[in-house]
């Protein structure tokens, strides 16, 4: 008896299952082998495991390559009219506004396609559409044929914003940050395009700077193809929710907000971003000249400022969005007012505030959308906000070369003082937020 009352125990204690909680096992001496399924053969055309470091950065990438893409013809126009035979480079600007227009009117498309059909195939649209357009406009033999290349580069440019970002953006749980290190690629694609252009202008021809990025994006679309895999299911069909609990009064009132200030710092950025080569050349005439040193020292002012997104995403993540915003809008006003009367280095130095400024309130659109809006209609929601406000903006684009040959530089940096002013104003209406129960819904 009492061999067999030890021998019950040595055989619980074998079998005994571990403590704590899982499924009850029934209690064996020897453990089961466990058989694994047999191995199904991988297809030849199934998408490859998504590396997410490298998708994230094709995907910031993307954002770079989209501005710089924009701003090669306003960093060689001056080239580009000498060799078309006009005689001030003001008169050649007009034919770029196709592009900017499309950027806008092109999002609501591109925001809809993302959301109904998928971002990652809109991506690959984007690389491949740009890269053709911008070896287009490398063949262009006259002013219409590059317009109408530009007019392409700007409609495949506008399928970033309401698709590439919001791809970034899923899951994020600091989309403050996501989105500041976003936009920091996207200016140092500025910074990329004033330097890269002015240095292939002056040593192969304005050709080759819409060649080489040409090729540069058709290089990155094969390789969005082969890291990136294909989507189970497009946004529509997935779960998603925006991090700030609203009315549905307060939700649209943030949308008009964002599509007003939106549009006003459009214009902010296209009048600037188009401009300072130009204003670079006038105001430091006798102290640079050489087109490539311009070249660089507006980089350098992309760079610097670009670290102001960084810095901006940051404060989003800790802090409510109207403060913020609203003390960004407003110094815009005096450092803008103080370019306008600037000549030389001073002039260098106030433009390097201005576009610390300006850079730094583009985060916000892109937030609001990330803590308002549900992930699902995203994408629809910013093609809506972009062919609004940037279909204003590009105006900026077509207005530039006859406001700056009429009124000049100094009267067109006030007036962008008091589209300053117009921002500030129309971030007071951002309503109050109030944080929702819901985290942001983890990326699929």
């Amino acid at each position: 008896m009492h061999r067999n009352a030890g021998r019950g125990a040595l055989l619980g204690a074998v079998s005994r299952p571990p403590r704590g909680p899982g499924p009850h096992r029934s209690p064996t001496l020897l453990p089961t082998p466990r058989k694994d399924p047999p191995a199904r053969p991988r297809s030849a055309y199934a998408p490859r495991p998504m590396h997410p470091r490298r998708a994230i950065l094709l995907l910031n990438v993307a954002h770079a390559v989209d501005h710089m893409a924009l701003l090669i013809f306003a960093a060689a126009v001056a080239r580009i009219a000498s060799d078309f035979g006009f005689a001030r480079w003001e008169d050649l600007m007009p034919f770029g506004v196709g592009a900017f227009v499309m950027f806008g009117l092109g999002s609501l498309p591109a925001g809809r396609l993302g959301d109904l059909w998928g971002r990652r195939a809109m991506m690959v649209v984007f690389f491949f559409g740009i890269g053709v357009s911008l070896l287009l406009a490398a063949l262009a033999q006259g002013p219409w044929q590059l317009a109408a290349a530009l007019t392409l580069v700007g409609s495949f440019a506008a399928i970033y914003h309401p698709v590439g970002i919001p791809m970034l953006l899923q899951g994020a749980a600091r989309p403050g940050a996501v989105i500041g290190v976003n936009g920091l690629a996207g200016n140092l694609g500025i910074a990329v395009s004033a330097v890269l252009t002015g240095a292939l202008v002056q040593w192969a021809g304005w050709r080759a700077a819409f060649a080489v990025p040409g090729l540069a994006c058709l290089a990155l679309g094969v390789l969005f193809v082969r890291v990136v895999p294909r989507e189970t299911e497009p946004p529509v069909r997935r779960k998603g929710g925006a991090t700030v609990a609203l009315s549905r009064a307060d939700v649209a009132r943030a949308l008009v907000v964002m599509t007003v200030a939106s549009a006003t710092g459009g214009i902010l950025f296209n009048l600037t971003t188009n401009g300072n080569p130009q204003l670079l050349s006038e105001r430091l005439a006798g102290v640079m000249d050489d087109p490539a040193t311009l070249g660089l020292l507006l980089a350098g002012v992309y760079a610097v400022a670009s670290l102001a997104q960084v810095v901006v995403g940051r404060l989003i993540d800790r802090f409510a969005l109207r403060p913020l915003y609203l003390g960004v809008a407003l110094l815009q006003v005096p450092v803008l007012s103080a370019a306008s009367q600037a000549q030389g280095w001073w002039l260098y130095a106030a433009l390097l505030g201005t576009m610390i400024l300006v850079f730094g309130a583009i985060p916000f659109t892109d937030a609001m959308i990330a803590r308002y809006v549900d992930d699902r209609m995203r994408s629809r929601v910013a093609g809506l906000r972009l062919a609004v406000s940037l279909g204003i903006s590009s105006l900026a684009v077509w207005l530039l070369g006859p406001l700056v040959k009429r009124m000049g530089f100094d009267s067109v940096l006030l007036l962008l003082a008091g589209v300053a002013l117009c921002t500030a104003f129309t971030v007071l209406w951002l309503p109050r937020e109030r944080p929702a129960a819901a985290a942001v819904q983890p990326a699929h």
